[in-house]
């Protein structure tokens, strides 16, 4: 599997079906998904390669990109994603992330979210990014801001209180 980004301590690379494991076991953690507003959780392994064979390796054909597998070198483990959602009613990239609990706030969020969205600009040359993030999560929204993601608007969705940032490469009107 051809290796996307490389970071000092973080890989990214298309998921692949024998991810599924991995996968189910970061998305079967509420405390993962406290923020997402995902309508169901991820708890079998066959509903984690649905997730991986419809929507991300259909994405990545259809879209040339979609959330990758974050490998943290050390422990050589699948830890989580990080990536992008195409938004076809924007015609934006949504910029997504999430990693298993035991790896928080060790600054690994702020560095797969900085090398993919350098990856993003300037690989897959994408005219704007956006994120949603719960005003709840703050680790996520200081990673947003640290990135120099500009708040453009805040609304109750999912059941979450959402802000959204923006990350405007080139004109671009809403």
């Amino acid at each position: 599997m051809t290796l996307l980004i490389d970071t000092p301590r973080l890989q990214m690379r298309h998921f692949r079906l024998a991810d599924a494991e991995a996968v189910r076991a970061f998305n079967a953690n509420t405390e993962v998904t406290r923020y997402t507003g995902d309508p169901a959780q991820i708890s079998t392994s066959e509903q984690a390669r649905r997730l991986i064979k419809e929507v991300w390796l259909h994405e990545y054909e259809r879209y040339g990109y979609a959330r990758y597998a974050l490998i943290h070198k050390q422990h050589n483990r699948l830890i989580g994603f990080c990536g992008f959602k195409f938004n076809p009613q924007q015609q934006l990239a949504d910029l997504g992330y999430r990693m298993l609990p035991q790896y928080w706030q060790q600054g690994l969020g702020y560095e797969a979210a900085q090398s993919v969205m350098t990856y993003g600009l300037t690989t897959l040359a994408l005219p704007g990014i956006y994120a949603e993030v719960d005003s709840a999560n703050t680790g996520s929204v200081r990673i947003l801001q640290k990135l120099g993601f500009t708040h453009t608007d805040s609304y109750r969705q999912w059941g979450l209180n959402l802000q959204r940032y923006d990350y405007l490469c080139a004109p671009y009107s809403r």
